[in-house]
């Protein structure tokens, strides 16, 4: 039978020939070898040898060599150590590197058929562990696949509900149409810049995204009012700042993006509102926001200015470093090449064309 191959490994021949007859008459296969080295040679070239019953002391490769080469490359196979009672602690060693048992000369035939029985019964339940294992491993590794696919597709969801939000908002605020779709771009482009993880860049852009959500709650009569906003109405507007965090900070995917709205109007210096946080108290999100907002209001066209160029906007954004922008992340902006910002306000206006007709 295939699962009841036996290598029996003596340099005596009486030996090698009376395991082989008690093992045939038992139904067992027996392969019969004189050394280690011959051994190893017909498990490399033999499929499913169950046990290996092998001598202790051989010339040649004897039976410690043989177990330690086995236990590299054939681990899965049982190793019964047989030998004098004069070498029981070399035995009892063998064991202790990895030999399943040992058998002591001379044995008796059932002795010898239950040693092999057990050694057998060893090797099955080892075999049916490992297929368990690989069997367990592989629907673990089918289903974490089956979950991110899911988590995938469940956190698009999410970006094209915050898609239709900032569509919403900009609907509400005529006049900054499409700057929610800019800022964030601008925003991705420094993040990346700085070279942080994707996965940071990805709460980073929602928070720019979702900066001015905020605003959704603040009375068109002062959103869209056309003349300079009286103190009181400034009050009010800079109160978006802290309803977007509001609005956002009880949704567990957004809770990161939520600090980043809350902080967006800060100021390095600590001028900014709504809690005057200064340097590194303001999020990373925030900071690398704060440049791309300005720099997209400045080269932006208002009804009561027209759009400044980009390298105008860039020294501008340079001479502000240290007090309304984080010096550093101001260099990492500087470093970026000049036509990028362009190339994305392009690709956005196309965006935004392609999807009004």
């Amino acid at each position: 039978m295939p699962d009841q191959r036996i290598l029996v490994v003596d340099d005596e021949t009486p030996v090698r020939e009376a395991v082989c007859s008690i093992l045939a008459q038992a139904g067992f296969e027996c392969y019969p070898v004189t050394s280690g080295g011959d051994a190893l040679s017909v498990l490399r070239s033999k499929e499913s040898i169950s046990i290996v019953l092998s001598d202790l002391i051989m010339e040649g490769m004897d039976g410690l060599t043989l177990l330690s080469r086995m236990k590299h490359e054939f681990p899965e196979i049982p190793v019964v150590m047989v030998t004098a009672v004069h070498d029981i602690s070399v035995a009892l060693a063998a064991i202790r590197n990895g030999a399943y048992d040992y058998l002591l000369k001379p044995f008796e035939k059932e002795q010898l058929l239950a040693m092999v029985r057990r050694a057998l019964e060893t090797r099955r339940l080892r075999l049916e562990n490992l297929a368990y294992q690989t069997k367990l491993e592989s629907l673990v590794s089918a289903r974490t696949e089956a979950l991110r696919k899911a988590l995938a597709e469940l956190e698009r969801s999410y970006d094209i509900t915050l898609e239709a939000l900032g569509d919403a908002l900009d609907l509400k605020d005529a006049e900054t149409e499409g700057h929610s779709k800019r800022v964030t771009a601008f925003t991705i482009a420094i993040a990346r810049a700085m070279q942080l993880p994707q996965e940071r860049v990805r709460i980073i852009a929602r928070g720019a995204f979702l900066h001015d959500v905020g605003k959704m709650a603040i009375p068109d009569a002062i959103l869209r009012k056309p003349g300079r906003l009286s103190p009181d109405e400034q009050d009010i507007m800079r109160q978006h700042a802290l309803l977007g965090y509001q609005l956002l900070r009880n949704i567990p995917f957004l809770q990161e993006a939520a600090d980043i709205v809350y902080s967006h109007q800060e100021r390095y210096d600590g001028s900014g509102y709504p809690r005057g946080l200064r340097g590194d108290q303001i999020p990373l999100g925030a900071r690398i926001f704060a440049i791309a907002d300005t720099f997209d209001a400045m080269t932006s066209d208002r009804p009561y200015r027209a759009a400044q160029s980009i390298s105008s906007g860039r020294r501008e954004i340079e001479r502000h470093a240290g007090k309304q922008f984080d010096p550093e992340i101001v260099t990492v902006f500087l470093s970026v090449p000049e036509h990028l910002w362009q190339d994305l306000r392009n690709e956005i206006e196309a965006q935004n064309q392609r999807r009004k007709n």
